[in-house]
């Protein structure tokens, strides 16, 4: 049978004017593991390092290295089991495309939340909350920033915000293991039982009439920034006790909420050094 033949009899069985359906390659996809467990990959060298540091992890289900990272490795924690060597590129397609990797990924299990009570009693400190705050590499860097400042910790959204791995926790640079997090399913709900707990909620709005100076002080505060362009929700700024500015120079009103949120910190952090 000739290959024009067999190529009309495969069209002729998908349909009149349709492709037959591509068939399934049955090779593992990019970024997906085969172990049975579900766990999510880590890559780069500080959210390695510190997931392996961290023993709420668990055991890794793979740890992968080149030659060199791995000499590394063993010098930093010489009771870890020794990785498995691999060239850079066979790393890198364990991964999805565009991970910038350093020689160094680890599939483990994910990080487990703690609750709010644990999280902000007793009332003291600081703690950031993210509304509908969504991009991987923003909150890796809220995560940096608050590691950074002490922070307690950080409450997302429970169905909103992406798993605290992959470029989330590439962009944090091991602070995803270093700062608590708490995931809920109503952030209003949440700043009630804050309240009720002796914190006092800030939110963060370029429009506010106030700046942070004007309203920050010794209590114990939660910094509650929302999405790039939408800003807090209503139901959650009226949640908050007050909203407020970061003061700049004039002509220029906005920064991303990464960087708005590590100069909030700053400043709500050295109120209570």
């Amino acid at each position: 049978m000739t290959n024009n033949r067999r190529r009309n009899e495969r069209r002729s069985a998908a349909g009149p004017g349709r492709r037959p359906p591509r068939r399934q390659n049955a090779a593992r996809r990019p970024g997906a593991l085969s172990d049975p467990n579900n766990a999510e990959w880590l890559w780069g060298w500080h959210a390695v390092v510190a997931a392996l540091e961290n023993p709420a992890r668990g055991q890794p289900t793979r740890l992968v290295a080149t030659g060199d990272r791995a000499r590394t490795l063993r010098d930093r924690l010489p009771a870890m089991t020794a990785p498995e060597i691999l060239d850079s590129p066979s790393i890198g397609r364990l991964l999805p495309g565009g991970a910038v990797h350093q020689g160094i990924a680890l599939a483990t299990s994910a990080l487990a939340p703690v609750s709010l009570e644990q999280l902000a009693d007793p009332a003291d400190g600081v703690i950031v909350m993210l509304d509908q705050v969504t991009d991987p590499q923003n909150i890796g860097a809220i995560f940096r920033s608050a590691a950074a400042f002490g922070v307690r910790g950080v409450i997302l959204q429970e169905r909103r915000a992406p798993a605290l791995a992959g470029a989330l926790a590439k962009a944090a640079a091991g602070a995803v293991d270093r700062v608590a997090h708490v995931r809920t399913v109503n952030l209003a709900r949440a700043l009630e039982r804050l309240e009720a707990l002796g914190w006092r909620a800030v939110g963060l709005d370029a429009a506010a009439s106030q700046t942070l100076a004007d309203v920050l002080d010794d209590s114990a505060t939660v910094l509650v920034a929302g999405a790039e362009h939408e800003g807090l929700r209503r139901l959650v700024r009226e949640h908050c006790d007050v909203v407020a500015r970061i003061d700049m120079a004039a002509g220029f009103d906005s920064l991303n909420v990464a960087a708005a949120t590590a100069v909030a910190l700053y400043e709500a952090t050295r109120r209570h050094a």
